[in-house]
């Protein structure tokens, strides 16, 4: 499939989430009173242990949300839930009264991952953005951290998570959010029994994945002018025409990845991003034990070279059990990829060592440790 069908959003979704983007307190007020209609139900919905898979894209975050979302009882958002994403049970009742047979087809970003309307995915991001403003604004931290308090985002979230559980017919709330990476501290202050799966990525193909994606969309959105509103709407700056870095507070290379892309130095710009992000990952971690206690680290190359073991060590840390079939499902279906080469020069080589060498050495990767040849 083209980048230009698969980023082709039809009219009616495109009128439809800048109905709602462009409305936000007004459908905050619909989801609050969607809660408050339900609250009987709602009582007995626990938010208990839930799941939080975040890291820099293209790290195998969305490969990860779906392996664990089958396994028993998990509710998490799904491609059908947008763009009515803060009314998840009044949307869910009305699309119960429809049907789709639509079959599963390769995501925009052509990397062998399925998707279909009921396929799990990253939709928080548009709640996040509906409460605090400058998130995706690099001038400002986007740092969110034990000391942060917003009461009418927290009401909003607990009863938007009971509410997926509830129609999901589940028991843990499961989330792929990439740019919760800089929020951890601050959800496990909301939940102290969380459990937080972080991927990360040799930085060499992790960048290279990411340079991949950002021509893909860029020249998706160029052909598709409702693609850009739609991912920005989803809450998705990773690559493509708006692009992003995400602001990882006091100590961020941000400046220096803005300068590097605007030079056209795009290598250079990846390699201090994905330096900066995992330093920063690193840091939170050594720094915080309940955190560190509560979180894993996945290398992506170990998910694909030692599926087995890696799924029994997130299944294990996650409190999962009975997993043996999931297991199975994916033990031959996960590999490194094939369908595309890095294409570095030697420069470029050495500029991802001289920018992430340090850190990656920090997460037990070396210079051998290199999956894109």
């Amino acid at each position: 499939m083209s980048t230009k069908k698969s980023l082709h959003v039809p009219l009616f979704i495109d009128l439809l989430g800048g109905l709602i983007h462009n409305r936000k307190k007004f459908w905050i007020g619909l989801g609050n009173l969607e809660s408050e209609m339900m609250e009987k139900k709602l009582a007995n919905v626990a938010v208990e242990s839930p799941i939080f898979v975040s890291g820099l894209a293209r790290s195998g975050s969305t490969i990860l949300l779906e392996i664990l979302a089958k396994t028993p009882n998990m509710a998490s958002h799904l491609n059908r839930d947008f763009p009515f994403v803060f009314t998840p049970f009044w949307t869910n009742q009305f699309l119960a009264k429809t049907s789709s047979d639509s079959k599963p087809v390769e995501r925009a970003g052509a990397d062998r991952i399925l998707t279909s309307p009921d396929s799990p995915i990253a939709l928080e991001e548009v709640l996040w953005m509906a409460f605090f403003n400058e998130l995706h604004n690099p001038n400002n931290s986007a740092l969110l951290d034990a000391t942060t308090s917003n009461p009418s985002f927290e009401t909003f979230y607990r009863n938007h998570i009971r509410k997926l559980i509830l129609v999901r017919g589940g028991k843990r709330y499961l989330s792929k959010a990439n740019y919760n990476i800089t929020r951890l501290e601050y959800l496990l202050q909301l939940f102290p029994d969380a459990r937080f799966i972080v991927p990360i990525r040799h930085p060499e193909p992790h960048i290279a994945s990411l340079m991949k994606q950002h021509n893909l969309f860029n020249q998706g959105e160029n052909d598709n002018p409702r693609a850009l509103r739609f991912m920005h709407r989803q809450g998705h700056f990773e690559y493509g025409l708006g692009r992003r870095p995400l602001n990882t507070g006091p100590d961020t290379a941000v400046e220096q990845v803005l300068t590097s892309w605007q030079r056209g130095e795009e290598v250079q710009g990846w390699a201090i991003y994905w330096n900066d992000i995992h330093r920063f990952i690193y840091q939170r971690l050594a720094t915080n034990k309940a955190l560190q206690k509560a979180t894993l680290v996945v290398r992506y190359e170990d998910l694909c070279s030692h599926t087995s073991t890696t799924l029994e060590r997130i299944f294990a840390h996650s409190g999962i059990s009975d997993a043996e079939d999931v297991i199975a499902h994916y033990r031959e279906k996960i590999s490194l990829p094939s369908y595309y080469k890095a294409n570095f020069s030697q420069e470029d080589k050495n500029i991802i060592h001289q920018y992430c060498n340090d850190t990656a050495q920090l997460f037990d990767y070396d210079d051998e440790d290199n999956a894109v040849k």
